[in-house]
């Protein structure tokens, strides 16, 4: 697929959900998200708490807003961030509960490993 080439509704579609997803993969932006699970945060509790540099911190935030994950509001000089729906804790704990599979299974080929 070219710039220059038209989508599809069905391209369009796969790139919305393809652009959401890159959204969500980077351990920071998990960890803010997590974060943010228990209620709204200024930036610079943020900072402190996550152990993110602001610079980073901001551009991780930012991209979380695009794509409509989070939602901010400024209060004097703070910007408080959450979570705009919470329905994104439906898609994280699915891939939770993937991995927690995965790594039994792993634990499991181990032990029969060292029995050997």
């Amino acid at each position: 697929m070219t710039i220059s080439t038209k989508l599809t509704a069905d391209e369009m579609v796969f790139k919305l959900k393809a652009d959401f997803l890159k959204a969500l993969a980077h351990p920071a932006r998990l960890a803010i998200i997590e974060y943010l699970k228990k209620g709204a945060a200024p930036v610079g509790q943020m900072v402190s708490e996550l152990g993110i540099e602001q610079s980073g911190l901001s551009k991780h935030l930012a991209t979380l807003r695009l794509t409509g994950i989070l939602t901010s509001r400024q209060e004097k000089a703070n910007v408080f961030y959450s979570i705009k729906d919470r329905s994104i804790f439906s898609v994280l704990r699915p891939i939770a509960e993937i991995l927690r599979r995965r790594l039994s299974e792993s634990e499991h080929l181990l032990s029969r490993l060292g029995r050997g």
